[in-house]
């Protein structure tokens, strides 16, 4: 929880995306004790609310504590864990949330989408696929194998294979 406050708080001082990156990272990080108060059936809302005051306020250590379904200091409780296994389990869980954005950023490459919205267009403009009022799809299509429908909102040409969503 206090790295969470701690990247909450950094989160404010920056402007732009990189704002809401820093808090839904902040965010995430809360689901460590909201799990561990469900594995345990405790109220996860209400004690996350605790521990949210309890940080605010100072208290480092506050932590879960299952055993009297409250918040408790665990420097006292002796509930301590190795400073690595978080270290790893935090660079762990980054590097993937950077490998999945990197591969959502080379499969929806925005050039490639362009590229496919005009030629589609160009195939509309052409009067391959026409998008009068009323007409049915195979009006609007003819014979040139495309298909289409409301007004060729989601249109797929066959052959080309350009399928266009707007």
């Amino acid at each position: 929880m206090e790295i969470s406050k701690f990247l909450r708080d950094h989160s404010r001082t920056i402007m732009g995306k990189q704002q809401l990156i820093v808090g839904a990272v902040a965010k995430a990080l809360e689901i460590i004790p909201r799990q561990i108060c469900d594995n345990a059936g405790i109220d996860a809302t209400d004690i996350l609310n605790k521990l949210r005051m309890r940080h605010a306020q100072g208290d480092t250590w506050a932590g879960v504590d299952v055993e009297s379904e409250s918040v408790q200091d665990n420097m006292k409780r002796f509930v301590w864990e190795p400073a690595l296994v978080k270290t790893n389990a935090l660079s762990s869980a980054v590097d993937a949330a950077c490998l999945i954005l990197s591969v959502d950023e080379t499969v929806r490459n925005p050039q490639s989408e362009v590229s496919d919205r005009k030629r589609a267009w160009v195939s509309i403009a052409n009067g391959h696929i026409g998008t009068t009022s009323g007409s049915t799809n195979a009006e609007r299509c003819g014979s040139t194998g495309a298909t289409g429908t409301r007004e060729g909102y989601a249109t797929e040409i066959k052959g080309a294979g350009i399928n266009m969503h707007t």
